[in-house]
């Protein structure tokens, strides 16, 4: 897989910023760049929205709800006892009353419906996690060393499969890829892929630090449509579905406006995972902030989408660490992608292994 760095943002009162290259010069630092620059495979840019603004996909999230009165469950059927045509049109009625209103079809409703499915089956995910999780925080327990060094704990490992079960369960064509387990699939291929890290912040984890969190992604063809970033401890669950108001126990929540990267808050996990080029490129970004913080791992996102927060920059990340990322900042009112402003996807195969993930990642959320 190739080496490449993502880029998100916030709303600003400014029409495009640029991300300094790692070989830019300090001065060109956020410098609004013109269309062929915006192209350069050595400079980068992104359209901010205006103070208060939402993007067109958010404006019209409402109308992506089926009523909770017209169902009784995703996929109920319609009453027994009469003719089948009869049968079809007392259910379909009511859904397309409803529907009309809000310009959606029937094909939609059903979309919606299975949104909502996979919705209520990640949170029963997250649940279990959460379990395990609060059983050993703050506990002793053995910690062992992985290949690149890295902490896991049996902390990790059970709350993988905790999760792992109840997906199996509710889904067993979907793939699952964990990042303690690698890839899980009876089919040979599947459209949904379920993108699992237990514990993004291990090292906070096994310190006590409440400050590590679960992801949970669900993948469509590569893109993510649902993201949750979970705190079992302090009981904190921001939820992003593709097209929706990111959520944080069911509260809407936006990010907030930052004009100046001056007036930013920044941060980033540790410095020390910088190296090299990337080191050098975040150094200049953070002395051009107000003030650096370290030490968040995905909480900081989370942070962020809450509007507390205004900068995360991050190296060495794998797709379990930001798949989940995507609806929750987009979902916010925020835009993340790679330095080219391409969106985020992956396409996860029986071939991705977590010791396998080449990637040298670098978020700015601006």
């Amino acid at each position: 897989m190739r080496s490449h760095g993502l880029l998100a943002g916030v709303p600003s009162t400014s029409t495009s910023t640029a991300f300094p290259s790692p070989s830019s010069s300090p001065s060109r630092l956020f410098k609004p760049l013109s269309a062929p620059q915006m192209l350069s495979s050595h400079s980068l840019s992104f359209a901010l929205n205006p103070p208060g603004s939402h993007p067109p996909s958010l404006l019209r999230s409402r109308s992506l709800f089926l009523p909770r009165s017209r169902l009784s469950s995703p996929f109920e059927l319609p009453p027994i006892g009469s003719s089948s045509s009869t049968r079809w049109r007392r259910f379909c009625e009511p859904i397309r009353a409803s529907t009309a209103e809000k310009g959606m079809g029937i094909v939609d409703a059903v979309a919606e419906a299975e949104m909502q499915r996979f919705m209520e089956v990640a949170n029963k995910v997250a649940d279990a996690a959460g379990e395990v999780l609060r059983k050993y925080f703050r506990q002793s327990f053995e910690i062992l060393d992985k290949e690149d060094l890295s902490p896991v704990t049996i902390a990790d490992r059970d709350a993988e499969e905790s999760m792992v079960s109840i997906l199996l369960e509710n889904f067993p064509s979907h793939a699952i890829f964990g990042e303690e387990n690698g890839w899980r699939c009876k089919e040979k291929w599947t459209d949904y892929v379920w993108v699992l890290d237990p514990i993004d912040g291990t090292k906070s984890f096994i310190t006590g630090k409440p400050l590590f969190g679960t992801l949970i992604a669900l993948l469509h063809k590569g893109k993510p449509i649902i993201g949750i970033i979970d705190q079992p401890v302090l009981r904190e669950r921001w939820i992003g579905m593709d097209g929706r108001r990111t959520t944080l126990n069911g509260r809407e929540v936006s990010t907030r406006t930052c004009s100046k990267i001056s007036q930013a808050y920044l941060y980033t996990t540790s410095p020390h995972l910088f190296s090299g080029d990337a080191e050098e490129a975040f150094v200049r970004v953070r002395n051009k902030v107000k003030v650096p913080l370290y030490g968040c791992d995905c909480y900081a996102y989370a942070l962020l989408a809450s509007g507390f927060v205004d900068l995360v920059v991050e190296s060495g990340l794998k797709p379990y660490d930001f798949l989940s990322l995507v609806p929750v900042i987009e979902g916010a009112g925020g835009s993340i992608t790679d330095w080219k402003g391409d969106k985020l996807h992956w396409e996860a195969s029986p071939e991705s292994r977590p010791a396998s993930m080449a990637f040298l990642h670098k978020v700015l959320m601006w």
